[in-house]
């Protein structure tokens, strides 16, 4: 059976961290929790640090002095996870932890190294369209690039084989990640499975942090590390 590390990358996410981290335990599977507070300045800090966690659940509370960006969080996650698989959950509520078993059955039953949340493989809503067409455009230069046939570049559920993962020598600090690590998984050859997944968005007055610069960050990140040694 494989562990699964989830990495919660959060940045002032105070009205919803507690819920996420309920949602995330919830979920029936062996794991362990690592947050990450990336210099939250809005109260988030304080509400990680008053939790009150059952000694049944491993969960790690690890925090930056200052905002450093999503990718980093991340890397700063990887360093402190046991497990042999780890997924990536945003501190907001547009993913749900439920989907976890199936996001994690192709690792488990087919021997797949990486596998993406599809939010374009059953209907769901959208929080507008300049937001899932930009999605869509990102998939479409991914696969013109790449030679892949994907269909949500830029989801937010990514799960990995965590050897796999830390073999990428990452180097995004903020959004970038995402495209970072798609980019350098299929340069190595290593298919990316897709698993259809709900999705409930939220919109920039809720609290969306993604803005169409990250858009273009993205589509940069694609084209460099196609041609980079």
């Amino acid at each position: 059976m494989h562990r699964l590390s989830v990495i919660i990358p959060v940045y002032n996410e105070r009205d919803t961290i507690r819920e996420i981290l309920d949602r995330v335990l919830a979920v029936d599977l062996d794991k362990e929790v690592v947050i990450v507070d990336d210099g939250s300045v809005d109260g988030t800090g304080e509400i990680l640090s008053g939790l009150a966690i059952s000694p049944d659940y491993t969960v790690k509370v690890i925090r930056h002095t200052r905002n450093q960006g999503k990718g980093a969080a991340i890397r700063t996650g990887l360093v402190h996870i046991t497990g042999d698989v780890v997924i990536v959950q945003d501190a907001d509520l547009e993913y749900d932890p439920a989907q976890y078993p199936s996001l994690i059955r192709p690792i488990r039953e087919q021997g797949a190294q990486v596998v993406y949340g599809s939010r374009n493989r059953q209907r769901n809503p959208r929080s507008s369209w300049a937001f899932y067409w930009g999605g869509r455009l990102l998939s479409w230069l991914t696969n013109l690039l790449y030679g892949s046939g994907i269909s949500d570049e830029a989801t937010g559920y990514k799960v990995f084989r965590t050897d796999v993962l830390r073999g990428l020598s990452l180097e995004s600090t903020g959004f970038e990640f995402c495209p970072e690590v798609t980019a350098k998984v299929l340069r190595q050859g290593i298919p990316i499975h897709e698993v259809p997944i709900s999705y409930t968005p939220r919109s920039l007055r809720e609290g969306k942090k993604i803005r169409w610069q990250d858009g273009l960050a993205a589509a940069w990140t694609l084209v460099k590390y196609r041609f980079v040694e």
